[in-house]
Formats: C-alpha cells, sequence, structure tokens
C-alpha cells in the first residue's frame, strides 16, 4: 500500500477507498482470465470481441466516426478497405489489453527477444538514451506502452507520462508493477513541471503525443489538415535542448520474417498470428541542430513530430485507434471565419518538408472546415 493510502487509512473508516478497492479487486480479477486462458487464446478472443463490438450497436456512434477519420486520412481508399481497416483498429484495441496484461510475464530480461525486434535501431540505442537528455515520442499506434515498459527492462531508466487511473488502488497497483521494471510513470497532471529534472539527469522521458491541445493548442499539419496539439512537448524540448526520438512498437505481421529470417534476436523462432511480436522502429531522430535555425522552432518542432507519428500510421494504420476525435479542436481563423492567417501560411512555407501542393490542399480544407463550421457542422 502506498504511503498516501495507508496515510488515509490511519484517518478512520472511507467508505469511498472501500469501494474503490472492492473495484480494483474485481478489475485484477478480471486481468487475471486472460492470464489463465494463455495468451494465444487469449489474443484470439480479444480479436473475436473486437470484430463484433466495432459494428454493434453499442458503438453505432464511434464507429461512423472512425471511418469519417479514415476516409479524411485516405481519401482515394475505396471504401470496403476503409471499413476493414475501421473494424481492425478494435480488434488492435482489445488485442493491447490482452497483450498489457501479458507484458509483465514476457518482456523480461530472458524472455524480451522473443517478442521484440529492434533490428537496426539496437546499436543506436544506447547513444540515444545517454549521450543527450532525450525525449521519445509514439502516438496511439502500435503499443505504445510495450515502448517504455522494454526500454526500462532492458537497463535503461525511464520516465513515462501517463493519465492516472481513478481507481486509486489500481493506479498504485500499475504504477507498483510497472516501477519494479525500471518504469517511472508520471502523472500527465503537473508534468511539465518535474520532467526537465529527469531530462537533466539523462533520464529519457516517454509521451504518447497525438493528444489533441484543443482550441489553444498550436495547429500543425496531420493528414493534409490542420491539428491541435500540445505546446507543452516542443517548449520542453526547446527548454532541455533535448533529443527527440519518434518511434512505435509495430506488431508485427503473421508472416513477417524479423531481421534474420525468421528467428528473434534471441534465437527462438517465432511464428502465429498472436504470439505477441512486435519491431521496433524510429520514424525520426531531431535535435537542436535542426531547429535552432527555424524561424518559429516551437512550431518546427511540433509540426515534424507530428509528421513521424503520421509516418508511423502510414505504416499499419489498421493499429491506430481512429475511433478518437483526431480533428475536433479548430483554430481560431476557422471558428470566426476568417481568411488563412498569412502568418500561418509563412509557417508552412518554411517547414522544409512541406510541398506547394501540400499547402495547396491544407489550406482548401481549411476553407472547407470554415465553411463547414458556418453551417453549424462539427468537425
Amino acid at each position: 500500500m502506498s504511503e498516501a493510502l495507508a496515510a488515509r487509512t490511519r484517518k478512520g473508516p472511507d467508505f469511498g477507498l472501500a469501494l474503490e478497492f472492492a473495484q480494483a479487486a474485481a478489475i485484477r480479477t478480471a486481468i487475471s482470465l486472460p492470464l489463465a486462458m494463455g495468451v494465444e487464446s487469449s489474443i484470439a478472443a480479444a480479436r473475436d470481441i473486437g470484430e463484433w463490438f466495432a459494428t454493434s450497436r453499442i458503438n453505432r456512434k464511434r464507429f461512423p466516426r472512425a471511418l469519417g477519420n479514415l476516409r479524411e486520412a485516405f481519401p482515394d481508399m475505396p471504401e470496403d478497405e476503409l471499413r476493414a481497416i475501421a473494424v481492425a483498429s478494435y480488434q488492435h484495441l482489445f488485442q493491447l489489453g490482452v497483450e498489457v496484461c501479458f507484458a509483465p510475464r514476457l518482456i523480461t530480461e530472458e524472455g524480451w527477444a522473443r517478442h521484440l525486434h529492434l533490428d537496426d535501431v539496437a546499436a543506436g540505442l544506447k547513444p540515444l538514451l545517454t549521450e543527450d537528455p532525450c525525449i521519445l515520442i509514439s502516438g496511439h499506434c502500435g503499443n505504445w506502452e510495450l515502448i517504455g515498459y522494454s526500454i526500462a527492462m532492458l537497463g535503461f531508466p525511464m520516465w513515462a507520462v501517463y493519465r492516472p487511473l481513478d481507481l486509486r488502488p489500481l493506479d498504485a497497483w500499475l504504477r507498483q508493477t510497472r516501477q519494479r521494471r525500471g518504469l517511472t510513470l508520471v502523472s500527465k497532471f503537473g508534468a511539465m513541471r518535474t520532467l526537465p529534472a529527469a531530462l537533466s539527469r539523462k533520464i529519457a522521458v516517454g509521451l504518447v503525443a497525438d493528444q489533441s491541445g484543443g482550441d489553444r493548442g498550436l495547429f500543425v499539419p496531420f493528414f493534409g489538415r490542420l491539428t491541435s496539439t500540445y505546446k507543452s512537448i516542443g517548449l520542453l524540448a526547446l527548454q532541455t535542448n533535448a533529443r527527440v526520438v519518434c518511434g512505435v512498437a509495430r506488431r508485427m505481421r503473421p508472416d513477417e520474417p524479423d531481421a534474420t529470417g525468421g528467428a528473434s534476436a534471441g534465437g527462438t523462432r517465432l511464428s502465429g498470428p498472436s504470439s505477441m511480436r512486435y519491431r521496433i522502429e524510429v520514424a525520426d531522430v531531431f535535435g537542436p541542430q535542426d531547429w535552432n535555425s527555424q524561424p518559429d522552432p516551437l512550431f518546427y518542432i511540433t509540426a515534424r513530430y507530428r509528421r513521424a507519428i503520421e509516418a508511423m500510421i502510414r505504416r499499419a494504420p489498421e493499429q491506430y485507434l481512429w475511433m478518437h476525435r483526431i480533428w475536433r479542436a479548430r483554430p481560431g481563423h476557422e471558428r470566426h471565419q476568417k481568411p488563412f492567417p498569412p502568418h500561418l501560411l509563412e509557417k508552412l512555407k518554411s517547414l522544409p518538408w512541406m510541398t506547394d501542393a501540400e499547402i495547396e490542399r491544407l489550406v482548401e480544407r481549411s476553407a472547407r472546415d470554415t465553411a463547414d463550421l458556418a453551417a453549424g457542422k462539427k468537425a
């Protein structure tokens, strides 16, 4: 029991806390069911449940949203393929739930090589994480929790930002299980005040960075449309001169060989669609030498890691959570029906990777969003 919970207990009966303990116990009992069934059977069941849930009446609001987001991201893709990806996204979500349960058992010093393939990133992993302050960025694609858990297990101390669970006993259990492997979970509330200290000690910091920053966020391109992103991550990189490493733990296809032609790094051959095989892939690495010469370093950092997250998603779109309201927040010029701001246009033109055609499409899409908002349509 944590010190905070012990202190509350000494003050006398807390029926709210007792209820939370009962709920947490029920959840942990439910979590033990997949462990009793075994990884193969549990993942197969999770995928079946995800396929059913995707198009069920229970999910009648979010599935159309996922389809709409996919149409936005892949406008030239046939409808049947979009629908298949949307269903697979729910299968992926339910499978993640099972894999999180099994991670402490399978991702160990002895067993990690059966499930994780580092390939060409292995040689560069140590200098990436130890020579400079390092911010590791991923999105809600692949298995984002597995990245931090695995890096910490391999001997590199790491802090990961997360949203605390509402059930305090369950949250305490989650922290303790991750801490045993060297992964320190840091609450997202107030994290930006504590993370600089970790970076100054060369402790890597991990963040899932594709959440919406709201109407006051920084709007950068994402699948050809302006999307809101938190400013805090870019400000943290600027404050600490940290190197930014963008990567994903992508679930491997059943027939996908690793770098050795099918054998893991530990020499154990893997097969089957649900053997929990992931490939750690780095999409981009950049640092102060890249943004110091930019007219707006904060905009550059934010746009660049959003671009990297988009690249991760394009590699395996079925492993992204398309059901979220990705483009919900809109920039001020759209909400107030004003022309595209010249200063924003100049910032887009300053990004080295943006082409004139891409900028033109983005401005045109922004004009459509402005018209939709004027007509009372939701993003």
